[in-house]
């Protein structure tokens, strides 16, 4: 009698989680939604997840509520999340910053692997390679040859010591054999000013191609994986040669460790068909990014293989912080 109540209770401790997990599915989202973003409001971070989320959580038929918890490169954010009482409710905003390159420079206040799951990758920025019209070059080649022959000359702005725009140079320093001057300002916008001014000569950034399309600034290449469909004429930094190294600024969800995978999955489809939907895409399109949508299993491997990348940069190009 005794043994068949133990085998019972085993069997009801084995069969219970894959019962429970399609109710919860069901019942899943039972209140609104509540999105974390660990960046201030109006910048990309925000604009990305707020247009594709909005259209996510319509078609979960819960609202969605915006929580800004800004600073520290996205740490103070994080860290909320991760404090917080799992609720299957709660998600991050996160970036390629936040999970494959600050872990390299200092310590963080969590684990990317242990405290966080990923939902899904979103979407990317556009990245531009710009140069100041002055500089003797019109294609990657006629600047790679340039700079090899001037070392040292060329100041390549960034938005800030060791943010993904200033890696983007150090990575085609690395690959392309030459040196430039890296100058760091506070925040992409002021890096655009100079380079616009003459001040610096080149730059790899989003906020650049308002620029090369006023003619103001000279587009060699996009940084991303695939042309920009406004500059045809642009090649990718790969079509040129080099980017030989996976890496770009994503925008993805991450939940807290302990949300239910039914939970995941349900979310991860909602993204997924959100950042289908034309109108959807424009608007990404608009706020300066295009859909580079992931799964969950697949946007875990791509934050391992670009955690190790950045990780590689910053060691061969002796970054640091101070």
């Amino acid at each position: 009698m005794r043994r068949r109540a133990f085998t019972a209770a085993a069997l009801a401790t084995v069969v219970g989680p894959t019962v429970a997990a399609p109710a919860i599915a069901q019942e899943w989202p039972s209140k609104p939604l509540r999105m974390v973003i660990p960046y201030p409001p109006g910048g990309p971070s925000d604009v990305s997840t707020r247009i594709v989320m909005d259209r996510a959580a319509q078609s979960l038929g819960q609202p969605i509520l915006f929580d800004h918890k800004a600073g520290a490169s996205g740490m103070i954010g994080a860290e909320f999340v991760k404090n917080q009482t799992v609720d299957n409710h709660t998600f991050l905003t996160t970036t390629t910053a936040m999970v494959c390159i600050t872990r390299h420079l200092q310590p963080i206040p969590f684990d990317p692997e242990k405290d966080f799951v990923t939902v899904s990758r979103m979407c990317t920025s556009w990245g531009i390679f710009a140069i100041h019209p002055s500089v003797p070059a019109r294609t990657v080649a006629e600047f790679v040859a340039y700079a090899k022959a001037n070392p040292g000359k060329l100041n390549f702005a960034s938005s800030g010591l060791a943010t993904i725009t200033h890696l983007f140079g150090e990575m085609l320093q690395l690959e392309a054999g030459i040196k430039m001057t890296h100058v760091p300002y506070r925040g992409s916008a002021p890096a655009t000013n100079a380079l616009v001014a003459g001040e610096v000569q080149v730059q790899f950034d989003q906020t650049c191609l308002p620029h090369v399309k006023a003619g103001k600034l000279v587009g060699l290449a996009m940084l991303s994986n695939v042309r920009h469909p406004d500059f045809p004429d642009v090649p990718t930094l790969r079509e040129a040669g080099y980017r030989k190294e996976e890496g770009d600024s994503w925008f993805g969800i991450l939940a807290p460790t302990g949300t239910s995978p039914a939970v995941i999955a349900k979310l991860e489809k909602a993204i997924g068909d959100a950042v289908r939907s034309p109108d959807i895409i424009e608007k990404l399109h608009l706020g300066g990014c295009h859909v580079t949508y992931l799964n969950a299993a697949d946007f875990r491997a791509r934050i391992t293989d670009e955690t190790k990348m950045f990780g590689s940069i910053i060691q061969r190009g002796n970054i640091k912080l101070t």
